[in-house]
């Protein structure tokens, strides 16, 4: 797989099915914000916030728009309220480079440690990380576990003088002031809205549960679920992933097509790496993790 991520290119100068799809997701908030009833509001608010990020992941890869500016602007709003969009940005193309996928040190999506961390951590933090590793405890814990080893990171970098990092956090800085104040004008207790946010990052959860696995061949680490239900739609269709790290640029709508036309190419560059659906997933892994937390592979000298 080769890493083109860097040429952010819409493949069309407006790709209007992601606006349109924009749209969606802010008069959903709207209506959860201002118009629903408490609980439907939460119910509500879950997906559109996993909604809004898939859009943000839209957006750091150059879409809909040929301004990346606008692409920005649409998705200025901090809807998810604690994930920067600059550090999102930046950590993501770099787990794009497919060579460090699943590097506990060099792929910042990873969610494997060093044998040599794991061995020094104390029994009830293997456990909480054991039980973060299913599927339900990913749903449960995930948002809480993910955010604050991913903070923990920042803030050292910070604490190191990283500019990039310490500017990426200022950013997000007025973007989640127009959320807060959004919720502080609207009827929505903050409650509600915080619990609506937890459910969206649940749900996002679910996508990254397994994109990628241990392996030798870095080409086969990349998953393909062969979903095309609501989540398949949350997703933005990037649960094809290994379709989306080999053609980074080509627009979530286009997935399907280009994954149907060369179905076999894809599984053979992946080396079967497929589910076929996110009901098998959960069947397979809700109650039992999927493989070890410390990286099975990891070599000292990689």
């Amino acid at each position: 797989m080769s890493d083109r991520s860097a040429t952010l290119v819409p493949s069309r100068a407006v790709e209007w099915p992601t606006v349109r799809l924009a749209a969606v997701c802010y008069l959903g908030a709207f209506l959860a914000l201002w118009v629903l009833p408490t609980w439907a509001a939460i119910l509500v608010l879950g997906p559109i916030i996993a909604l809004h990020a898939s859009l943000t992941h839209e957006v750091v890869h150059g879409h809909p728009f040929a301004n990346q500016t606008l692409n920005v602007a649409l998705v200025f709003p901090a809807f998810t309220l604690v994930v920067p969009y600059a550090r999102f940005r930046s950590t993501h193309l770099a787990h794009h480079r497919d060579e460090h996928l699943t590097d506990p040190y060099d792929d910042p999506e990873s969610n494997y440690f060093d044998p040599a961390i794991w061995g020094g951590l104390a029994a009830p933090m293997r456990a909480l990380l054991r039980f973060n590793n299913r599927l339900l405890g990913r749903l449960l814990i995930g948002p809480l576990v993910g955010q604050f080893m991913w903070m923990a990171s920042d803030l050292r970098a910070c604490r190191a003088g990283e500019r990039d990092v310490i500017r990426g956090w200022v950013a997000h800085i007025p973007a989640v002031a127009m959320v807060v104040a959004l919720i502080w004008a609207a009827p929505l207790p903050f409650w509600a809205y915080a619990t609506g946010a937890y459910i969206g990052h649940s749900i996002l959860r679910i996508r990254t549960f397994l994109e990628h696995r241990a392996h030798d061949l870095c080409r086969a680490r990349t998953v393909i679920v062969e979903d095309h239900g609501p989540l398949a739609l949350l997703f933005l269709n990037n649960n094809l992933h290994v379709v989306h790290h080999m053609h980074p640029n080509v627009a979530w709508y286009d997935l399907p097509a280009l994954y149907a036309t060369n179905r076999g190419h894809y599984l053979r560059r992946n080396d079967g790496y497929v589910f076929t659906s996110y009901g098998d997933v959960f069947r397979r892994y809700f109650w039992h993790a999927k493989d070890p937390v410390p990286h099975p592979l990891w070599r000292k000298d990689d």
